[in-house]
């Protein structure tokens, strides 16, 4: 049986820590929260599903969901008896936030993709578990789950090789060749930057730790019996740290039509500088910057740096030799 998806597993642990009162116990979230209830089933060890659980502790707090972690005072210095919950209003939207019609039309546009009722027999079985612990919910755990999801076979199957501490194969095409080449590297942790998900390792080949953007991995991810490298600590956020410097060290100088698709876009990434029609934009990869920029056509215009107008005039050219 596989495992669940990490963003699957997330959003039921965040369910399950909105909808109690009093919070829940890790031992009542590992047996009950889909994503961890499975690998209980199938025997994955106790040690890999505790580093599951504090890697997911952590990536909750970089999402900015406020988690309360508290001691009962009769088991006062005994972790294990640790109760954890997101406490509702702190998760509320500010009292002064408005929405314009425009905001209104987006969120609706992305609730479309959104479906009801697809998690509600996992709900009903996680709500089942959770009262034979004794432990009451408060709300029913709503039904909800993204249609849209990463259908990216890498990233599942590095997920199992980081909860194992494994190695891994596999073939990675860097921009600019034709054909991939082989890694072999300790996978220590998946990160979405930008909307799209990066694997954090240690390449043996070059004795680093590196970034992999999983679009590049250009064939299936291979297993290795070999355990992998350790990570040490925080590298999560090592590997956003990294990615974040790239952001903030790379921009293009763009010429964009106000209103258009393009502006909606471009002038609301993090750290544009807006000037009349003249954004300054950051991006992290310049191949799928210059990607985004062609898809978006007439409205903008690249001005600099050369390279991306090269890129850009490249896939524009590349457009009109397929349809021409």
């Amino acid at each position: 049986m596989g495992g669940v998806n990490p963003e699957d597993r997330l959003f039921h642990l965040i369910l399950a820590l909105m909808s109690t009162t009093y919070g829940l116990t890790k031992e009542q979230i590992l047996q009950s929260v889909r994503g961890y209830r499975e690998d209980i089933e199938r025997g994955l060890s106790r040690e890999s599903l505790e580093r599951r659980f504090e890697r997911d502790k952590d990536a909750l707090r970089e999402l900015g969901i406020p988690l309360e972690v508290t001691i009962p005072l009769h088991d006062d210095g005994n972790n294990k008896n640790s109760l954890y919950r997101i406490p509702k209003g702190d998760y509320d939207l500010p009292d002064d936030v408005e929405f314009t019609p425009r905001d209104i039309t987006l969120l609706n546009l992305s609730a479309a993709l959104w479906r009801e009722g697809s998690l509600s027999q996992e709900a009903r079985l996680a709500q089942i578990k959770l009262a034979s612990f004794g432990v009451t919910v408060t709300e029913t755990l709503i039904g909800y789950a993204p249609v849209i999801s990463t259908s990216d076979p890498a990233l599942s199957a590095l997920q199992k090789a980081i909860d194992h501490s494994q190695k891994v194969r596999f073939d990675y095409l860097k921009p600019g060749d034709t054909a991939g080449s082989t890694r072999i590297v300790s996978p220590w942790a998946l990160v979405n930057h930008e909307g799209r998900w990066h694997l954090y390792a240690h390449e043996d080949s070059s004795e680093k730790a590196k970034t992999f953007l999983l679009r590049r991995i250009v064939s299936s991810v291979v297993s290795l019996k070999e355990a992998g490298t350790e990570s040490g600590d925080d590298v999560a956020a090592r590997a956003i740290s990294g990615l974040d410097e790239l952001y903030r060290t790379q921009s293009a100088t763009l010429e964009i039509i106000e209103g258009s698709d393009a502006w909606s876009v471009l002038s609301t990434r993090a750290g544009t500088v807006v000037s009349g029609q003249t954004c300054e934009v950051h991006f992290t990869d310049i191949d799928i910057f210059a990607d985004e920029l062609t898809s978006l056509g007439r409205d903008v215009r690249v001005i600099g740096p050369e390279d991306l107008v090269a890129k850009v005039v490249a896939n524009l050219q590349a457009l009109v030799g397929n349809h021409g």
